[in-house]
């Protein structure tokens, strides 16, 4: 498939459903960038203006196609102490510096860290991100007239019953119309957008942060921009790995790398926050319609529109219509086939998701509990290898000589067995190991193999070791110490 093919893929063969389903998530966007907003410590603004500016950029420069990028909590809960310590233009210094960051680590290829993400720790990440959406409506359900739980009702209903009409409109979109023409209609004692922070009244204008350009400055956001850089990258990582599996496409994450650092970089330089992939919004997308970089171009510029232009009447839509949607987002992001699965899969697997999820809903970090995922899996990874290695023992007729066959992988975590499976009183003169099965990994492995020679010859044996494969032979010939060629005393007798 050539440049042009692609390009034509990505921007237009879905404009349609890309347009509607962009409408759909401008409109669930601005709550939760206001939210954003008062969690960093900073005006409304400030988030709007990130998720405007970050979701245009990202469609032109982004490497998955139908992923939403805006403001996120992820990024906005590092900055509160930046914010109250230094004030908002050293987040906007720090946040021109957390895209330079992403874009250097695109160069440096560092999206390949999510190899080592288990799927396990993506299931995880994927059920805590669904729990922690649904904890976010709680608030908006409490203390509330009996109408706001009428509409949330009636907008569930639309989302899921409408598409067994019809699906010439995204479900979502029509639930907030309907619902916001109801309110609106009826002067229902409901709250509102406005409710949630005073929206802009202006578009966002290009400024650099007024900060001094000293060492100094560099020392005090340095920290924040690798945090900030850091946990965008993995969400944005993690979010469009499920975005492949959602649509059963593949992505550049490379280039989502690269891209998510551009669209920070002008965020900041527009009056922004930072900010990376939202799965929430991303599963609206998705569930609407929503393929192509139109999707996203859409939303950022569906928003700018609503903010200058319909301002007014975008803060009349009632939070009701909104919530619905994000239940929706939820119900849908949620990996349901998991909780059966937890009988089904190997303990190790559900211990690793289990602890994902809790980790990232009682911290609601989400690079702590990806974090402990990997870790734990790299602890049962390493002891199931472990497991896989064994020795066996053959004399031949006279008892005079030995070969000790060597099986498995041979590394940090498996050289005490094998150090405690050659601690035995050898009667035997002549010694032979035999490596034929066996793989050395590291100098760990290495320096059990001399200890066991040394030992060896110490008790006055003849040791042999023979049926080294090319990459053992290599990492011996390097740190070996023991002799590898053959017997130290005579030769083995047949």
């Amino acid at each position: 498939m050539n440049y042009l093919s692609v390009m034509r893929s990505n921007w237009t063969s879905n404009p349609r459903a890309d347009i509607l389903a962009g409408i759909v998530v401008a409109l669930a966007l601005i709550p939760e960038a206001i939210g954003f907003s008062i969690i960093a410590g900073v005006d409304p603004s400030v988030g709007l203006y990130a998720s405007i500016t970050i979701a245009i950029v990202i469609a032109f420069t982004g490497g998955r196609p139908g992923m939403i990028s805006a403001a996120t909590a992820a990024v906005a809960v590092l900055v509160g102490p930046l914010v109250r310590e230094h004030g908002v233009e050293y987040l906007f210094a720090a946040t021109i510096l957390m895209g330079i960051i992403q874009i250097i680590a695109g160069a440096l290829r560092l999206n390949l860290v999510m190899q080592f993400v288990s799927r396990s720790v993506i299931t995880g990440f994927v059920n805590a991100l669904a729990i922690l959406i649904f904890m976010a409506q709680i608030p908006q359900l409490i203390d509330v007239t009996w109408h706001t739980y009428a509409m949330v009702a009636g907008g569930l209903a639309i989302i899921y019953l409408l598409p067994r009409l019809t699906t010439a409109v995204p479900s979502p979109l029509v639930a907030i119309l309907v619902l916001s023409a109801l309110s609106i209609g009826l002067g229902l004692p409901v709250h509102t957008v406005s409710d949630m922070g005073t929206l802009p009244d202006g578009l966002p204008s290009f400024a650099l942060p007024h900060v001094p350009l000293t060492l100094e400055t560099l020392q005090i956001i340095a920290p924040y921009s690798l945090a900030m850089a850091a946990v965008g990258l993995l969400e944005s990582l993690l979010t469009a790995q499920i975005v492949d599996d959602m649509t059963e496409t593949d992505s550049y994450k490379r280039y989502e790398c690269r891209g998510q650092g551009i669209a920070n970089v002008a965020a900041a330089l527009f009056g922004g926050m930072g900010g990376c992939a939202m799965i929430g919004q991303s599963v609206i997308n998705i569930s609407s319609g929503g393929r192509g970089r139109l999707s996203a171009l859409t939303a950022g510029l569906t928003l700018l529109i609503l903010l200058s232009v319909l301002g007014p009447f975008v803060a009349q839509v009632p939070m009701a219509s909104l919530v619905a949607v994000m239940i929706m987002v939820s119900i849908g992001t949620f990996s349901w086939n998991s909780i059966p699965n937890l009988r089904h899969h190997p303990w190790q697997s559900s211990v690793v998701m289990l602890t994902t999820v809790v980790v990232v809903v009682a911290t609601h970090d989400l690079s702590l509990g990806v974090l402990a995922g990997v870790l734990l899996s790299g602890i049962f990874f390493a002891q199931k290898v472990q497991r896989m290695f064994r020795i066996e023992r053959a004399t031949n007729a006279d008892g005079d000589s030995v070969i000790y066959t060597i099986t498995g992988e041979i590394f940090f975590a498996s050289v005490h067995r094998f150090i405690e499976a050659m601690q035995i009183e050898e009667p035997a003169t002549y010694v032979v190991i035999d490596m034929q099965h066996a793989h050395f990994w590291d100098i760990s492995s290495v320096g059990a193999l001399d200890k066991i020679v040394a030992r060896l010859r110490k008790d006055g044996k003849s040791v042999k070791i023979i049926g080294y494969n090319e990459g053992s032979a290599d990492i011996v010939d390097k740190f070996g110490l023991h002799d590898k060629t053959g017997f130290e005393l005579g030769t083995v007798p047949h």
